[in-house]
């Protein structure tokens, strides 16, 4: 983990931390960004997910907005090989979470993954 990160989660609904991650990745209802700093949760923020609406191509979309705003780590339990080989282009590392997680709880199993990395 980085001194300062950003991280999105997928999520089901606009309650933040609270909430849980989708099932689907760039059609998520909502995204929940949270910055991190050394370690810890500093702001969590809440966008509707404007490109759920897409037929087609969101992924990519998705992660055009992601890179730009200068996510690190998307926590999700599956992208599309678009969105992937975006991701992987842009260095946005994906955490693999179990969707209907609660947000909060996906947080912190990355965080904690994070910290036992930087141990081993």
């Amino acid at each position: 983990m980085t001194p300062k990160e950003l991280i999105v989660i997928p999520s089901d609904g606009d309650s933040g931390m609270s909430d849980s991650v989708s099932n689907i990745f760039a059609k998520a209802p909502y995204f929940t960004f949270v910055e991190v700093i050394d370690g810890r949760k500093d702001q969590v923020t809440v966008e509707e997910n404007e490109s759920s609406g897409l037929s087609q191509g969101t992924g990519p979309i998705v992660m055009k907005s992601f890179k730009d705003r200068g996510v690190d780590v998307v926590l999700a339990s599956e992208v599309g090989p678009g969105a992937r080989t975006l991701m992987d282009m842009s260095g946005i590392r994906l955490f693999k979470v179990e969707p209907g997680t609660r947000v909060s709880k996906a947080f912190k199993q990355y965080v904690d993954s994070q910290t036992k990395q930087s141990w081993s």
